[in-house]
């Protein structure tokens, strides 16, 4: 007599959900003021202006852009504006921050696209490892974005998951 082997975890009918496919894909730059300062401190508007407008923005096209200033400097708000205006028609996604306050802020806006309505009634596992470190905002986001709709959400991989929501009946 044979045994037939039955994958439980495929006809539980669980939705594994890898926040790592909303992780930003493409290359990332960071645009430094530093570097557009006079004697390292002092951003002078006049010059300012006339280094972006030498700028080869092509460098930046569909590139992820973090905008930020690494120099100990007062920088005015109308500076970062200025950039972005330059920025935006080439970037894939311009953000004020470092790489990695990028990363996290393109992933929140992927999981703030996700169709909630799509996992009414579902089962939800998030993935909880990967090669990708997630960060913890994204977990929050994902939570808010689902709680309304699923049936329930767990956290982990599908063989061993940590309950985080069920839905009463």
């Amino acid at each position: 007599m044979e045994e037939t082997i039955v994958n439980k975890v495929a006809e539980s009918g669980l939705i594994t959900l890898d926040l790592e496919t909303y992780y930003p894909k493409g290359p990332v730059a960071v645009f430094d003021l530093k570097d557009h300062l006079f004697m390292g401190l002092i951003l002078k508007e006049k010059d300012f202006r006339a280094a972006l407008l030498a700028t080869d923005w092509e460098q930046y096209r569909d590139q992820y852009v973090a905008v930020t200033c690494s120099a100990d400097a007062i920088i005015p708000m109308w500076a970062y504006m200025l950039l972005a205006s330059y920025l935006q028609p080439v970037a894939k996604d311009v953000v004020f921050g470092d790489a990695k306050k990028l990363a996290e802020t393109v992933l929140i806006r992927n999981l703030q696209a996700i169709a909630g309505e799509e996992y009414t009634g579902k089962r939800v596992v998030v993935k909880g490892c990967g090669d990708i470190a997630i960060p913890e905002a994204a977990y929050v986001e994902i939570t808010n974005k689902l709680r309304p709709f699923a049936k329930s959400i767990m956290y982990g991989e599908p063989c061993s998951t940590v309950p985080i929501f069920k839905r009463k009946l």
